[in-house]
């Protein structure tokens, strides 16, 4: 009997094995974690989308209250359909909602949150993804929250929903308060 006939074969069953553990387990593979959960915050200051300005980390800090971080783009075609959940929740809960524009141009952002709606309290201009980076994000949109304190308490992977306002959230911010 030949013994490298069977060595693919032999392959994939690790292979199987590798990926089928952690959803034995319980481990929901959409979750992605994040090193930064329950630490600060990352300092920075970018300038501001559109217009003149910065914002910094510091900035958000000022009314030691929560708030959300989005990190969006508008070349983003998941990002568009948060932008209304967004604006909704902050009038909804008075919680302010920060964005930051990853890899973008100026010119494309503003044309964007024109025509979509801006549901934030300003907008930092991260062209070269250095704040991303230093956030952990993986891709965009991903949204933070951030205790008053500037420890970041959650982070969500993906368009939000209604739904993740009012069952994620809403009761975190009831914790975080």
């Amino acid at each position: 009997m030949n013994l490298r006939a069977f060595l693919p074969f032999g392959i994939f069953i690790c292979m199987v094995g590798l990926f089928a553990v952690p959803l034995l387990q319980g481990k929901d593979p959409a979750i992605l974690p994040s090193a930064m959960i329950g630490k600060k915050m990352p300092s920075f200051t970018l300038p501001v989308a559109a217009g003149a300005g910065q914002l910094s980390g510091a900035d958000m800090l000022q009314d030691n209250k929560p708030f959300l971080v989005n990190f969006f783009a508008s070349w983003c075609a998941t990002c568009r359909g948060e932008q209304q959940v967004l604006a909704a929740f902050a009038q909804k809960t008075g919680v302010a909602v920060y964005g930051i524009d990853y890899k973008d141009t100026k010119k494309d952002v503003a044309a964007w949150l024109d025509r979509h709606g801006n549901p934030f309290r300003a907008t930092g201009f991260d062209v070269e993804g250095r704040v991303a980076i230093d956030f952990g994000v993986y891709g965009v949109p991903e949204t933070f929250l951030v205790g008053g304190d500037g420890v970041i308490r959650y982070k969500h992977v993906g368009a939000l929903t209604q739904a993740d306002m009012d069952s994620v959230f809403g009761p975190l911010l009831e914790k975080t308060k």
